[in-house]
């Protein structure tokens, strides 16, 4: 499926219910989505972890007028702005959450059970301190949308090429695959009420490069049989992979940010 980071779907539709546009009933399920049940541990006030609607309604009793997401990874802390050890668990999750209006954040803890085909998905979000400090390398929705246009180019190149230096049926399998992930989203809720029509396309157009990114290194190595071609492909899809990360945090961001 596309893809759709839990703390995206935490932070559009936590922005939807603060801005009384979802009741907290619609805002839980939506962020739920697949998963089994979603707690919150550690709110200021409570004593163990809560549930998504007493957590979400905590959350505006404390202040928080708005969430933000970060999609880190090793060497772009995209989104954060610390502290030191709030990042270091974001970094390990590659998401988190962070509020506007309080220093809290949200880092999700993600458990699996059951047989495959019968996985049973809990999460529990673990809320720390966070310095209130702007948020590192966050474009704005114009930057994101110009920066993807580009990105998208870029990776339908380096998908043709694999097409053409590679096993042609691997690779045509692989874009019928995406062509069919793409498909299956296009009919849902791509964000939540409130978000303007530029984010709505920014969103979809970073999943679509993202998507292509993903099927890039699912296909094996394609036609890059020496080491060195590998490496050059890897170098071509990383600056991509980044631009569309980047887009969907302002994408997810836009409903809090002033541009």
């Amino acid at each position: 499926m596309l893809f759709e980071p839990r703390s995206g779907r935490l932070a559009a539709w936590g922005n939807a219910l603060l801005a009384g546009l979802v009741s907290p009933d619609e805002a839980a399920m939506s962020i739920v989505g697949e998963d089994a049940v979603h707690r919150v541990a550690g709110l200021p006030g409570e004593a163990g972890p809560v549930g998504l609607t007493l957590a979400l309604g905590r959350l505006r009793a404390l202040g928080v007028s708005g969430l933000r997401v970060a999609l880190p990874v090793p060497g772009h802390p995209l989104g954060l702005s610390g502290p030191p050890e709030f990042n270091a668990r974001a970094l390990e999750s590659e998401e988190a959450v962070i509020a506007v209006g309080a220093a809290l954040g949200l880092v999700p803890e993600v458990a699996e059970a059951g047989p495959a085909g019968d996985v049973h998905v809990s999460v529990t979000w673990h809320c720390l301190p966070v310095r209130e400090a702007p948020p590192a390398d966050v474009p704005s929705l114009g930057e994101a949308e110009r920066e993807l246009a580009e990105a998208l180019r870029e990776a339908t190149v380096v998908l043709t090429r694999l097409d053409v230096a590679g096993s042609g049926p691997m690779a045509e399998a692989a874009l019928s695959a995406y062509r069919a992930r793409a498909e299956a989203g296009a009919g849902r809720e791509a964000l939540a009420p409130g978000y303007p029509p530029r984010a709505v396309r920014v969103l979809a157009l970073a999943q679509r490069v993202d998507l292509m990114v993903s099927l890039a290194y699912e296909s094996g190595h394609g036609g890059a049989v020496a080491a060195s071609e590998m490496a050059a492909r890897a170098e071509a899809l990383r600056p991509v992979e980044r631009v569309a990360r980047r887009a969907l945090v302002a994408a997810y961001n836009s409903a809090v940010e002033r541009y």
